[in-house]
């Protein structure tokens, strides 16, 4: 079943691009946004997260933190990171877990390539709560940001 508003987020534990474990409990206390993104270096991947990090100002006024997780390898994470100047961490979920467990997996994506993240977004609030959660079926779409954002600002 999906992730919905009012659950409480599924705890994770994945290492970023700087090879430290990051855990979502890491942030209690603070308002949380978790991005889930297809697959690094792609042109909508890019856009997305060049969005957040360009808005980045925005996300710390509304005292929010960006998390984005992809099933990518900390080491594709971190020349991604460097390449574009990412301003938030990179997590890998390469075992697939925590996306499965978010809803937030494609069974077959594009090439035959299976068990790739599903571009989504949950708002997490201080407590733990999902207070928004969208999760895309088609990649080619980026997340409700305007929708995000109201959501942080209703928070605080």
């Amino acid at each position: 079943m999906p992730i919905q508003i009012g659950d409480q987020a599924p705890p994770f534990k994945l290492y970023s691009t700087d090879k430290t474990e990051v855990a979502l409990e890491d942030f209690k206390g603070q308002n949380v946004v978790l991005l889930f993104f297809p697959m690094a270096f792609t042109n909508v991947c890019t856009q997305e997260l060049c969005s957040m990090r360009d808005n980045i100002g925005d996300y710390e006024r509304l005292q929010a933190q960006i998390l984005a997780i992809s099933v990518d390898s900390p080491f594709t994470l971190k020349k991604f990171k460097e390449d574009q100047g990412f301003n938030f961490p990179l997590l890998s979920d390469f075992n697939k877990e925590v996306s499965a467990t978010y809803g937030a997996l494609y069974e077959e994506f594009v090439l035959g390539l299976r068990g790739v993240s599903k571009r989504s977004a949950f708002v997490i609030d201080k407590d733990g709560i999902v207070q928004y959660a969208e999760v895309l079926d088609s990649a080619g779409n980026l997340p409700n940001f305007e929708a995000i954002n109201g959501t942080l600002s209703q928070l605080n």
